[in-house]
């Protein structure tokens, strides 16, 4: 009889050893899922070593495909450098502009690297990176034009815009007469054809311009004080990754690296001052 009850207790001695080893196994499998899904950005892009950046790579200077089909650009060559100083490979995922965001909120990307502004309304949603280039509306004349050297020299004068640009809202608002145009291009002809005084635009769009045409007869007669900013756009919550990207923008700035790009791409420095 007590030999019986003996191996009773042992029996059941044993199922609750094995039962209490299961609670262990699962309890771990759960905290393993935990820190997989409490994992950070950051954590995640230097483990997988890529960095997934949505960009339009149809939009020059900034992000398109050069002759030979590379995907090239400013935008390109900055987001590439910030991934290597990171330490990882920049992993290009274009699409268009209006899908780009969603792309972003849906985890396509970890990074957007589009010529983004920075603005109040989208950062109520989204983190950016420290500004990395800045732009603003400029007067563009003739070579010979010593008269225009300001945006109050404008009043009288016919000025080439296209016709749903804010810049033709300056123009106008500075007294100048609108001939309308269908694009840059055309606004710059006109102006080098002396069939109109100026044109306001933006001028990262006019060193671009210059940048490749080198023998333009056209130069930058003045500049707007206000400029706006753009940034590598991230969604909320990541600060770790935006964190590093911010320190590899400051480190490209002070060795050079950003100059180089920058004066490649528009021929002078476009970072915000």
């Amino acid at each position: 009889m007590k030999k019986k009850l003996l191996f009773m207790l042992l029996v059941a001695f044993s199922i609750v050893l094995a039962a209490c080893g299961e609670g262990t196994e699962n309890n771990e499998s759960n905290t393993e899922g935990a820190t997989e899904e409490t994992a950070s950005l950051f954590d995640k892009v230097k483990e997988e070593g890529k960095l997934l950046i949505g960009t339009e790579g149809t939009y020059p200077p900034f992000t398109f495909h050069d002759d030979s089909g590379e995907l090239t650009g400013f935008d390109v060559e900055i987001a590439r450098e910030v991934a290597s100083r990171l330490g990882v490979e920049a992993e290009f995922k274009e699409t268009q502009w209006d899908a780009m965001f969603e792309g972003l909120n849906s985890e396509r990307f970890d990074m957007i690297a589009n010529q983004v502004g920075i603005r109040e309304d989208r950062q109520e949603k989204y983190d950016f990176s420290s500004p990395y280039i800045q732009s603003s509306a400029v007067v563009v004349v003739l070579k010979d034009n010593n008269d225009v050297k300001g945006f109050e020299d404008l009043q009288g004068l016919n000025s080439a815009q296209s016709l749903t640009s804010n810049y033709k809202d300056i123009a106008e608002q500075n007294g100048a007469t609108i001939t309308p145009v269908e694009g840059l291009a055309q606004a710059i002809q006109l102006v080098e054809q002396e069939r109109v005084d100026v044109t306001v635009n933006d001028k990262l769009s006019i060193l671009d311009y210059l940048n490749k045409q080198k023998g333009a007869n056209i130069k930058i007669a003045a500049e707007a004080e206000d400029a706006s900013v753009s940034g590598l756009m991230f969604r909320k919550g990541n600060e770790e990754l935006v964190e590093a990207v911010n320190k590899a923008l400051e480190e490209m700035m002070e060795d050079g690296t950003y100059l180089e790009i920058s004066e490649k791409w528009f021929g002078e420095d476009v970072s915000p001052n």
